[in-house]
């Protein structure tokens, strides 16, 4: 069953409404979808119909581009695999922080490939298409950077709230392409992006930025310099926790809560109630919240709000406090009026420190395996999983990466990473790699042999056996004997060895010669497969010998051939007719005794033939009996000989 990366041919069902209802149908990956269509014009009739709909149709697997990130992600997991065991967790922090950047890496520049090919291609659904996968890719990416300031990094009050910036501040770009506008216009300050620019980096907390902004409107009002050189003082010393430093939280909490009070006292003095947009922007360094709300344009998430707020209002934000935090500005920002999206459900979850809901909500919410499997291995090597066991004796990392591994299975390329997934699955990952193996369609020889490769590798003998055997059969479906042998001896089959064998004698009475000699010749102990196959090694032997001029030896070779009774007796009289030479030879070459035993031979083959066969011509029977003529007259001649010679070595 092969795969397909194109729309699915419909096919007209019999019996189904004479034409008018048609049944389309598609392979994989992984499932078989079905679903009911209708001709345009259809009428009336078809409207109590029930139909069929596509309920799952992945496709992310089948594109180039998000191949990548599979392939690309693969190599991280493996080398993660690898790297040693340690007692504690904690020391291998930094390693796992680094994996995990090396994850949202790959994303991103999947992520950036798919914006270029959006904005390039000509084709509209294509690049509908392009833009949506960017917008999960964007997701899938902001949840993991979220996950890797929490859960990962573990980052603690003072150094979270800093990560949660630079996590916003990552995810809200667009800013700076603002900014980039507004400076390259005739008049920055006249930009009617202007202040906008400036109170999203304020907003951000980008103070050094919001502060060149504002020198620059500044310098073009000398009347109220004094009022922007006041609230420039205030950015300027808003205290930031330096985490290596040698300031303790608590005395950073106290300094934060002087240069609060700082700003209150300015906003009641009405330092800045001649402009608008200077008291705006000391309110909200203030937190204020009807003033944060007012800027929800800027802000446009209740994510980014709530880490604004938290930089203004309680910068040594605790992790176990996120959670209400978070709840608050969600219910504010969306105003009872909307309900949350699941990125929404997602991000909540995680601020709530509950890994379970997070990856219980991404696998209902994403269209693949790909990013909960990846995740779930991270966190699972944080030491954060292992509490959490399923009911059907997998863990939910192990599950988890059994689904993503099945379904890459149903590529014609992605299958291969596959295979190192379920290697360090210990508990069903080698169950699934046997039942998963057999499904990957044996195309050609050199794919066979990578998948033969990787049984071997890892002592899959079922296995091993099936796919030879398919092979070889296919092998002689073809003709090509060699082959076929060649899969036979691998898949140490001694009944399909002595049916290869067999066609392998046919073919050289049929034209006296033998194919594939460098095989035959290079058989070694597999020889001893079956006894047809030792011989076809044997006989081959035979024929070197002779052609060698080693008389002696091929005579013996030949002899015990068929007194050992390895040589079928269909090919006995092959085998007397390669003696007559040797028997014609002017030096004696068989013995008397030999000799007799070859005359036996003969006469048992020939008493087995009372009647002539139905099969063969008379004309085929006359060649026969020559034959026998001759090797009797060449046996008695010999005879003879070989009696006058003994006789003589004898009376010496």
């Amino acid at each position: 069953m092969e795969e397909v990366d194109v729309e699915p041919a419909i096919t007209v069902i019999p019996g189904v409404d004479s034409g008018q209802r048609h049944m389309g149908f598609v392979w994989g990956p992984g499932d078989i979808l079905l679903y009911e269509t209708q001709r345009k014009g259809t009428g009336s009739g078809e409207a109590g119909c029930p139909l069929i709909h596509v309920v799952r149709k992945d496709e992310d697997i089948y594109s180039p581009i998000l191949r990548k990130l599979f392939n690309e992600s693969h190599h991280i997991f493996v080398g993660l695999q690898q790297s040693k065991e340690e007692t504690s967790s904690k020391t291998k922090r930094p390693q796992f922080v680094s994996v995990s950047k090396n994850y949202r890496s790959v994303i991103r520049a999947c992520m950036e490939e798919l914006q270029q090919i959006a904005v390039s291609t000509r084709d509209s659904a294509l690049s509908t298409q392009y833009c949506s996968q960017v917008s999960i890719l964007l997701a899938v990416e902001l949840i993991w950077n979220l996950c890797e300031v929490l859960f990962i990094e573990a980052a603690p009050a003072g150094s979270l709230l800093l990560h949660l910036l630079d996590w916003v501040r990552l995810h809200k770009a667009d800013v700076d392409e603002k900014a980039q506008e507004v400076l390259h216009s005739d008049s920055p300050t006249r930009h009617h992006k202007y202040w906008d620019v400036v109170i999203c980096y304020v907003l951000q907390g980008r103070m050094d930025e919001a502060r060149q902004m504002l020198a620059k409107q500044a310098s073009q009002q000398p009347a109220a310099r004094s009022m922007f050189k006041t609230l420039d003082s205030l950015m300027k010393k808003m205290p930031v926790f330096n985490p290596v430093g040698s300031q303790t939280l608590t005395e950073f909490d106290l300094k934060w809560r002087h240069w609060h009070e700082e700003c209150e006292l300015h906003l009641q003095d009405g330092s800045f109630s001649s402009n608008s947009n200077l008291e705006t922007i000391c309110k909200i360094l203030l937190g204020h919240e009807e003033t944060l709300l007012n800027q929800k344009e800027q802000l446009s998430t209740w994510y980014h709000l709530l880490v604004t707020r938290l930089l203004y209002t309680h910068p040594s934000v605790k992790p176990t406090e996120l959670h209400y935090y978070a709840q608050s500005s969600m219910d504010l920002f969306l105003d009872n009026r909307s309900a949350p999206e699941p990125l929404d459900s997602i991000l909540l979850a995680a601020f709530e420190f509950d890994i379970h809901q997070v990856i219980k909500d991404c696998s209902i919410a994403l269209s693949n395996w790909w990013f909960v499997a990846h995740l779930t291995d991270l966190l699972d090597h944080c030491k954060l999983l292992q509490s959490h066991n399923l009911h059907f004796g997998s863990n939910l990392r192990e599950f988890l990466l059994l689904e993503y591994a099945s379904g890459l299975f149903t590529h014609h390329s992605l299958w291969q990473l596959a295979v190192d997934y379920f290697d360090h699955c210990p508990e069903f990952g080698r169950m699934y790699l046997e039942l998963q193996i057999e499904r990957v369609p044996l195309d050609t020889e050199r794919k066979a042999l990578k998948v033969l490769r990787i049984c071997e590798q890892r002592q899959l003998a079922e296995q091993v056996r099936s796919i030879c055997k398919i092979m070889a059969k296919k092998a002689v479906r073809n003709n090509r004997l060699g082959s076929a042998l060649s899969w036979s001896i691998r898949a140490k089959d001694a009944a399909f060895a002595t049916l290869i064998s067999d066609r392998f004698l046919q073919d050289y009475c049929a034209r006296g010669t033998f194919s594939d000699l460098d095989l035959i010749d290079n058989l070694g102990p597999a020889m001893l497969l079956s006894d047809r196959l030792t011989f076809l090694g044997k006989y081959r032997e035979f024929h070197k010998l002779y052609g060698e001029k080693r008389f002696a030896e091929a005579a013996k070779l030949l002899l015990s051939l068929m007194t050992a009774r390895i040589a079928p007796r269909s090919f006995w009289m092959t085998l007397l007719t390669d003696a007559l030479p040797l028997l014609e030879q002017k030096q004696v070459i068989f013995s008397a005794d030999q000799t007799y035993e070859l005359m036996h031979c003969l006469e048992e083959l020939m008493s087995g033939k009372t009647e002539p066969s139905e099969k063969r011509t008379v004309q085929e029977e006359d060649i026969e009996t020559t034959k026998v003529e001759l090797l009797r007259l060449a046996l008695a001649r010999n005879l003879a000989a070989a009696v006058v010679k003994e006789g003589t070595v004898d009376s010496l």
